[in-house]
């Protein structure tokens, strides 16, 4: 029979974590296809989850992290591609999966009470 944990729920959630950690993914596999045609495909991830996590930010109140997430989905736009590429280029896809992992680790809701029938 397992024990039960006595360890009691979080009062917080972390809403914005598993999209920060799939982006922060994309943009570490990003460095290897620059160039490649797959990359557009990189672009779109990394866009569209920059966007998500920007919305939970605002949804838990953390208002700084709305300019970072919304620079991010403007530079990896896919739709109107800056031609980036380099060292620089690379070093920014390091730099926006370390905003985004800190992003997913920081941005937090309180959790709401269920709700008795």
């Amino acid at each position: 029979m397992a024990k039960a944990s006595t360890r009691p729920p979080s009062q917080y959630q972390r809403n914005a974590f598993a999209p920060s950690i799939i982006a922060a993914t994309a943009c570490l596999v990003g460095i290897a296809l620059v160039g490649h045609e797959y990359y557009l495909g990189v672009r779109f991830v990394i866009a569209i989850l920059a966007l998500i996590i920007g919305w939970f930010a605002v949804q838990a109140r953390q208002w700084w992290w709305v300019p970072v997430m919304l620079a991010i989905a403007v530079v990896w736009n896919p739709l109107y591609p800056f031609p980036f590429a380099g060292t620089y280029w690379d070093g920014a896809h390091i730099l926006a999966a370390a905003m985004f992992l800190a992003a997913g680790a920081t941005i937090k809701t309180l959790r709401e009470p269920p709700q008795q029938r």
